[in-house]
C-alpha cells in the first residue's frame, strides 16, 4: 500500500504555529495548487489544500514560509473525523506533511530570506539550535537563517563522512 503526495503551489496566508498541551508544535496552512487545465470560461482553477506539520518541521515551516511562497510539501493524505458542537460527525482531510521545499527567496527581502531551493524534514534537526527553543512561548520565533553560512567552505574531517 502506497499513500504519498507531492505538491506545488504558493501559501494562502502566513502558516499558523501552535502547541499542543504536551509541548509539540504543530503548524497548518492552505496551499493553493493550480488545476493543470482551465475552465470552459478559460481560467484556471486551483485546489486549496490544508497542510499539517509537526515537530522541527512546524517551526522551520512558521519561521520562514509566508504568503504567497512557492512551496513544494510531500507527505501523506489523512482523513480524521471528530464530533462537533452540535453533535455532528465532522471528516477532515489534510495532507501531513514530512518535507517541505521553500522553492523562491523571500520577495519582501525580510525575515527568511536568502533560503532559495530550502529544504525542511520532519527528521531534519536545523533549526534554532535548541531543540526545546519556542516551546511553551507560541509567540517567540526563531528567526536564525540556517542559510546563513550558505557557499562559505565547510571543515569536515575524514573521521565525520560515513563512508
Amino acid at each position: 500500500m502506497l499513500n504519498r503526495v507531492i505538491l506545488i503551489g504558493r501559501l494562502t496566508k502566513d502558516p499558523e504555529l501552535r502547541y499542543t498541551p504536551s509541548g509539540v508544535a504543530v503548524t497548518q496552512f492552505t496551499l493553493a495548487v493550480d488545476r493543470p487545465f482551465t475552465s470552459q470560461g478559460g481560467e484556471r482553477e486551483a485546489d486549496f489544500l490544508p497542510i499539517v506539520t509537526w515537530r522541527q518541521l512546524a517551526e522551520t515551516c512558521a519561521n520562514y514560509l509566508r504568503k504567497g511562497r512557492l512551496t513544494a510539501v510531500e507527505g501523506r493524505v489523512q482523513v480524521r473525523n471528530y464530533e462537533n458542537n452540535e453533535g455532528k460527525r465532522v471528516y477532515v482531510t489534510e495532507i501531513v506533511a514530512d518535507n517541505v521545499r521553500f522553492l523562491e527567496s523571500n520577495r519582501d527581502g525580510g525575515n527568511g530570506g536568502g533560503n532559495s531551493g530550502g529544504a525542511a524534514r520532519e527528521e531534519s534537526p536545523f533549526g534554532g539550535g535548541n531543540s526545546n527553543s519556542g516551546r511553551g512561548n507560541n509567540n517567540s520565533r526563531n528567526n536564525h537563517d540556517p542559510f546563513s553560512d550558505d557557499g562559505k567552505p565547510i571543515d569536515i574531517s575524514d573521521d565525520d563522512l560515513p563512508f
